[in-house]
């Protein structure tokens, strides 16, 4: 009995042996095979996830061959990752006496910030803080002829939109020979001269958009 499960013990033992050597000669005919594709093997699988579909704020050029006749290009600044970014829109203004173009074209920028982002920005991750409804007109009796009135006080607005507000007619014709923005709410409410700084455009939602009273 003893002399039987030696013999039975030696041949499991060659069959392991067999079966590994086997197994090993595998394993390096496979690696030879990748080696030759310029595939190098690897001991633990590697999964780097989904490809991004969209870099985050990256847009495409403005379509200018698109625009209609009276329309011209314009930049207002929406939200992206926290910070605010110039994105090119066009716009017309309605027709109106000259020298309410300023108040029309301010106007015409507050719609276009109101407007939720679509599209190519809205997948970029652009959005805005600028809530529907609001107007803008010029200035009241004794105002300075740049002042821009708001239908709601700025200190009513988000951080967000007001930098959004602030920067946008900073940028454009809205804000006389590209001075500060001078802005206010209804008549009554006190105007600030605010400034587009570089620092609101970078943290709008925690660095205040800097301001000084005027009058």
């Amino acid at each position: 009995m003893t002399v039987r499960r030696t013999r039975r013990t030696t041949r499991s033992t060659t069959r392991r042996s067999t079966r590994l050597r086997y197994a090993a000669l595998g394993a390096a005919v496979l690696a030879a095979l990748l080696a030759g594709c310029g595939i190098r093997p690897t001991e633990v699988p590697t999964d780097f996830g989904a490809a991004p579909s969209r870099v985050p704020c990256a847009l495409s050029g403005p379509d200018l061959g698109s625009r209609s006749s009276g329309e011209f290009s314009v930049q207002v600044y929406l939200v992206c990752t926290s910070q605010l970014v110039s994105v090119d829109r066009s716009l017309s203004l309605p027709k109106g006496p000259a020298a309410s173009d300023r108040v029309r074209l301010a106007q015409a920028l507050l719609d276009e910030l109101e407007q939720s982002p679509a599209g190519d920005e809205r997948q970029a991750g652009y959005t805005t803080d600028v809530r529907r409804g609001t107007t803008v007109s010029g200035p009241a009796d004794g105002d300075p002829d740049n002042a821009l009135r708001l239908s709601v006080p700025p200190d009513d607005l988000s951080p967000y939109a007001l930098a959004q507000i602030v920067c946008t007619y900073a940028n454009s014709g809205a804000s006389a020979k590209h001075e500060k923005v001078v802005l206010g709410g209804p008549a009554g409410d006190a105007l600030r001269a605010y400034e587009c700084s570089p620092e609101m455009r970078t943290r709008p939602g925690l660095v205040p958009a800097p301001a000084e009273t005027v009058g």
